[in-house]
């Protein structure tokens, strides 16, 4: 799995008044936690772009005054109004030991109900799953070449190696869904037939 580099300043004051201070400089609050240590850090907002708003999963790498610690991020609070993040959590990652993380889908073939005239629908664009470290993948790749019109693909369909599928087996993936044309077709060639 890719990583990315981040530095980050160790943080000892807590509050609203020194939060307000650390994003009035730019910076947004985090910590990391696992393996019954939590440290309190703030970054700076210009870097966590790549590592937000990208459709990838990243293993992120942190320089807390350095101090070098491994981690994946958890969850990112953000305003309810404007879109600033107020506070980023990462869970702390061991080599060699198990751990969790989203890690996006990559559609792969051509589907035969496309090309029967549906639509195709991704419903899911990441998987929850559990893994070691090392052996996490940058994607997951799903086979939707036998997809047919009106069928869909669930999680309980796939298997990883090395991988522990953490989403729900009910979980749709993807879907080729009839169109209008399609059922117009469908209906002439029935009607043709009779």
């Amino acid at each position: 799995m890719q990583t990315i580099e981040i530095k980050a300043l160790k943080r000892d004051a807590f509050g609203k008044k020194e939060t307000k201070k650390l994003q009035s400089e730019g910076l947004i609050p985090a910590a990391i936690y696992g393996n019954g240590e939590t440290l309190h850090f703030s970054i700076n907002a210009k870097d966590m772009k790549p590592l937000i708003y990208s459709p990838n999963s990243y293993i992120v790498n942190i320089d807390i005054d350095g101090k070098k610690e491994i981690g994946v991020m958890r969850e990112v609070q953000y305003h309810p109004v404007k879109e600033q993040i107020l506070h980023i959590d990462f869970y702390r990652a061991v080599p060699g030991k198990e751990v969790a993380i989203d890690v996006p889908i990559r559609l792969t073939g051509s589907s035969i109900g496309v090309k029967q005239g549906g639509k195709l629908s991704l419903m899911k664009r990441k998987l929850h799953v559990k893994g070691i470290l090392e052996n996490l993948p940058d994607e997951l790749p799903v086979d939707i070449t036998e997809l047919e019109l009106g069928k869909s693909i669930f999680v309980g369909d796939l298997n990883f190696e090395g991988l522990t599928l953490l989403t729900p087996a009910t979980t749709a993936i993807a879907a080729v869904k009839m169109t209008r044309a399609a059922r117009g077709a469908a209906a002439a060639a029935a009607a043709a037939g009779k």
